[in-house]
């Protein structure tokens, strides 16, 4: 990022309720079970990218220079596996030539040379007010050679059970943690040792959350049913996005949920519009957080130094902006469309037009995939008159629109082509422009 853009975005001001300062961690469960946050009960909007192979493909100069990088976007959260099983230049061995188990495969002899590197990696992002989303053994795909599946079930429970106890012990004083179990498949006939290796870790852990990465289209709630260790769920899907996170905010019992994975940007033939469209459908539809993913971001391979600034990570960034400039935590997703009531796209589609509403009904937030008119109940804004604001996501500019009585309905059109997020806040409440906060402290 370019000096003068990182101090615009330091000096910008503070607006009520967003996160001004490195998270307090480790997060937690909200009291409300809708959202995480932080020791000190601030909201905390999860923005994660997802480096799986953070700990093995880069040597430490290259790691401090990717985090800075996240850092300066305002990713708070990154995906990765502790061990890596494929993805790297001689598997499962780092870049020093270290291998995470003196026998290889056998989960009771851990390498304490290769341990340490994971810990100055996990350390170096917690000095950058990043948490770390670990898994302990990324199970892979079925029916390939990327993950750990079959090393858990020839170590068995008891092997697996120890190994947990190993990093719990080790990593307890960690603050900037998750534990995810599981990794791109259901536990399948390794459950006991999934389950082993969990509460191995929680016996000598028991302050870090813990979630899953199962397979697509499936959820950990399901395939982890009555697990103890399961603190909250996840969405990970390539069908209809914001179907599924709907169907996550309405499970009961209530648990905050995050889309986890859904296509990454640079697979796939995925567009600029459909890494966007999935982070606004993730936060509108009650998630308390996403995580996106970039190849070659996600493996390190060549070209990840110029990925890091590709739309993808730029996008996300200002979408962070926007949600932190707004209560977003109080945002109840718009399901019967009774604040913006036309111009929403078929639901079974790409175009689906997502929406939320504050519970005090202070704003209304609408993301839609392409220009198009909508028409807004501007009744359902509290106060007399409601400010709106045109809101880019592939720049973070914010164009205000006008200030209108908060009666009847009204149509909005937007001011160009593409995609666009409407904003309309009570106009008593002076809010900032959307995306005028500052979500970092200075450095």
């Amino acid at each position: 990022m370019r000096p003068t853009v990182f101090a615009f975005l330091v000096c910008l001001s503070i607006a009520p309720g967003v996160q001004a300062r490195d998270p307090a961690y480790p997060v937690k469960i909200g009291d409300n079970r809708r959202y995480l946050v932080d020791q000190n009960n601030v909201p905390f909007l999860l923005q994660g990218d997802a480096p799986w192979s953070l700990i093995v493909g880069l040597t430490k100069p290259e790691a401090e220079q990717y985090l800075e990088n996240r850092r300066q976007k305002g990713f708070n959260t990154l995906m990765v596996n502790l061990i890596e099983h494929k993805f790297c230049a001689n598997p499962p061995r780092n870049r020093d030539g270290e291998g995470p188990f003196t026998t290889p495969g056998d989960f009771s002899t851990p390498n304490e040379k290769y341990f340490a590197q994971a810990d100055w990696v996990i350390k170096k992002a917690g000095e950058k007010g990043i948490q770390v989303l670990l898994a302990p053994a990324y199970l892979g795909y079925a029916g390939l050679d990327e993950g750990w599946y079959e090393e858990v079930l020839a170590n068995g429970p008891a092997k697996c059970r120890d190994y947990g106890r190993y990093l719990g012990k080790r990593y307890k004083d960690f603050d900037n943690l998750i534990w995810l179990m599981s990794g791109d498949r259901n536990p399948g006939e390794a459950l006991e040792g999934v389950r082993a290796l969990a509460l191995g870790i929680k016996e000598n852990d028991p302050r870090h959350l813990f979630t899953a990465h199962v397979a697509p289209e499936h959820s950990p709630v399901e395939e982890y049913p009555n697990e103890t260790w399961l603190d909250f769920n996840t969405a990970y899907t390539y069908k209809l996005v914001h179907d599924s996170l709907l169907h996550d905010y309405n499970r009961r019992p209530l648990m905050p949920f995050i889309l986890i994975e859904s296509t990454y940007e640079g697979e796939h033939n995925a567009s600029a519009v459909q890494i966007r469209r999935q982070a606004y459908w993730a936060i509108l539809c009650g998630a308390t957080g996403q995580i996106m993913g970039n190849r070659p971001l996600w493996l390190f391979d060549p070209g990840w130094q110029a990925a890091m600034d590709a739309a993808g990570s730029v996008g996300t960034m200002h979408l962070k902006r926007l949600f932190e400039s707004r209560a977003w935590h109080e945002l109840i997703p718009d399901q019967k469309h009774v604040a913006v009531t036309a111009g929403l796209g078929e639901f079974n589609g790409l175009d689906y037009l997502a929406a939320a509403r504050a519970s005090d009904g202070s704003t209304v937030i609408a993301y839609m995939p392409s220009r198009r008119r909508v028409a807004v109940d501007m009744a359902k804004i509290s106060g007399s008159q409601a400010k709106a604001w045109w809101f880019d996501p592939r720049t973070g500019k914010a164009t205000a629109i006008g200030v209108f009585p908060t009666r009847g309905s009204r149509d909005f059109t937007p001011p160009g082509e593409g995609d666009w997020v409407l904003v309309l806040d009570d106009a008593a409440r002076q809010l900032p422009a959307p995306g005028v906060s500052a979500t970092r402290s200075a450095r």
